[in-house]
């Protein structure tokens, strides 16, 4: 790989441990191992599972725009 190649690679961006959050939080079961609080009748278990994807969703978009590249309008205009 040569010194343009490395340098011009994005993928190293510290924004990107952000994505380990929607990864672990799901794994701690005692945050949604029980019955109650019900939400529209359903146990926890069931929308925090719902809760995850958001969380996913969001965290996901935050890091795509804080790491995506300009697109050559963007560049352009600057």
């Amino acid at each position: 790989m040569t010194e343009q190649t490395r340098a011009s690679r994005t993928d190293r961006s510290p924004w990107n441990w952000l994505l380990i959050v929607p990864i672990v939080v799901p794994l701690l079961t005692p945050l949604f191992n029980h019955d109650k609080p019900r939400l529209f009748g359903f146990p926890a278990f069931y929308w925090v599972q719902f809760a995850f994807i958001i969380l996913g969703v969001a965290t996901t978009s935050v890091v795509y725009v804080m790491t995506r590249r300009p697109s050559a309008r963007e560049a352009r205009d600057e």
